[in-house]
Order: structure tokens, then C-alpha cells, then sequence
């Protein structure tokens, strides 16, 4: 806790002796906020439905931290259960949860099945409320914690093609704030990172339409797409005790998209 401005550091921006759990952390945005902590020195613990672990150990075992992975399906509450358990088995603790994975299903509207709604609203929505209560229970018997979890554009928008994708994401900013008002008295800090428009997979469909890319890229006021690593900042300061004084926030990573 920062009590004087003679107090602070940039070590405040640290993370050294800290455990952090990624859901997704293998590929994409989890990717490059897993990497960005491991660089500010937190230990990871990454979440993933597959077992495609290759890339992020060799990244984050290179910035000498260490990381340990889970396979889980994030539809079913056992196995958020599980990971959550296994996690604090493994390092003895929870510091930092980044509540990363998604999914998106893209069709219009008046065509849109019922199971593809579920199986967004599951992952995208669900298992962050589970994971955020899961992991909060241990964070408030060690009396702090610091859980990120990654709203969108469509926070704030409505979008075309993807009611579900909309829905949830503007479900996760409500469980941030419900959250931020019950545990800011644990020294919990509970906050979300909103991305703009980022080259990964769940983009390779709109990016490979010529007509909707320019679309985007013209009402970017930078420029160009984000990439996993413009996300490492946000990140690393939400994580840390620089933010310890904020709580219930959604900080908008996204070239100036909102302002357009």
C-alpha cells in the first residue's frame, strides 16, 4: 500500500514472489499478458481447453519465472473448480487471476442457433463469474488479490453477427463491478481490460475480409490493429500494487477507438 508519495517506487510496478493464474494464456491476449507478468516477475499458472503448451513455456521459463498448465473445459464448473484448486496446490496461493479465454460464434442474428448462445454465454460469462468466485475465496483468507478480466469494444457496443460474443462482454464489466463493491474490504481489486480490435485468431475472419478491415482501420485513430503485446502494460499495472487504490474499472486498450 502506497501511504506517501516519498513512498513510491517503480517497484510498485513489480511482481516478483507473485502467482498468477491465465485463463487462455497459450495463444492470443492470454498469451501476451501471461508473458508480460512472467517480465514483471510473477509465476504463472495457465488455464487452457487444449494442450498446446509449447510457445508460452518456452516465453516464460526464458524470462526465468515458472508456469505450470491445466487443461480444463471452462463450460463445466468442476473443472473451474479443479484448476482453482490445483493452482493454489501448486504455488500455495492465487495473487493474480486473469479471467482471458473466450470465444466467439459469428452468424446473423434472425438466423442464430440456441446451442451456439449457450456455448458462448458459458465461457465468455459463466466461467468468469466462477472463476472470480472460486478464486476470491482464497484470496480473502490471505487478505489480498488482484483479478483482471477481459471485457471488449462490445463492452460498450452492440456489434453485428454476434448477440452472444455482446452479451457477455457486457456481462463481465457487471461481475467487475458487483465484485469490486463486496471484496474492495478484502484488499481485493477487481478490474477489467477492455481490447480494441487485435490480430488473433478470433479476428482472422473480419481481418480476411478486405472491405470490413478498412472499415475498422479507419475509425482507429492509431492506425493499425493491437497485437497480444499492447496488452502487456495494462496488465502488468492492474496486477501490481501501483493499482492498489483502483477498483471496479474498465480501461479500454484500443488505439483510440472509443473516441472516434
Amino acid at each position: 500500500m502506497i501511504k506517501n508519495i516519498s513512498d513510491f517506487t517503480m517497484d510498485f510496478f513489480r511482481l516478483d514472489g507473485k502467482t498468477a493464474v491465465v485463463t487462455g494464456g497459450n495463444k492470443g491476449i492470454g498469451l501476451g499478458i501471461a508473458v508480460g507478468l512472467a517480465k514483471a516477475g510473477a509465476d504463472l499458472f495457465i488455464v487452457t481447453h487444449g494442450t498446446n503448451w509449447g510457445e508460452a513455456k518456452e516465453l516464460i521459463e526464458a524470462e526465468g519465472r515458472k508456469v505450470e498448465f491445466c487443461q480444463a473445459n471452462l463450460e463445466n464448473k468442476a473443472d473451474i473448480d479443479n484448476a482453482i484448486e490445483s493452482a493454489v496446490k501448486a504455488y500455495g496461493k492465487i495473487d493474480i487471476l486473469v479471467n482471458n479465454a473466450g470465444t466467439i460464434r459469428r452468424s446473423p442474428l434472425l438466423d442464430y442457433k440456441d446451442e451456439d448462445w449457450k456455448a458462448v454465454i458459458d465461457v465468455n460469462l459463466n466461467s468468469v463469474y466462477y472463476m472470480c468466485h472460486a478464486a476470491a475465496k482464497y484470496m480473502a483468507e490471505q487478505g489480498s488479490g488482484k483479478i483482471i478480466n477481459i471485457a471488449s469494444m462490445l463492452s460498450f457496443q452492440g456489434g453485428k453477427f454476434v448477440p452472444p460474443y455482446t452479451a457477455s462482454k457486457h456481462g463481465v464489466v457487471g461481475i467487475t463491478k458487483a465484485f469490486a463493491n463486496e471484496l474492495a474490504e478484502k484488499n481485493i481489486q477487481i478490474n477489467a481490460i477492455a481490447p480494441g480490435y487485435v490480430a488473433t485468431d478470433n479476428t482472422k475472419q473480419i481481418r480476411n475480409d478486405e472491405q470490413r478491415e478498412k472499415e475498422i482501420l479507419a475509425r482507429i485513430p492509431a492506425g493499425r490493429w493491437a497485437v497480444p503485446a499492447d496488452m502487456m502494460g495494462a496488465a502488468i499495472f492492474l496486477s501490481s500494487p501501483a493499482s492498489d487504490y483502483i477498483n471496479g474499472h474498465v480501461l479500454a486498450v484500443d488505439g483510440g477507438w472509443l473516441v472516434r
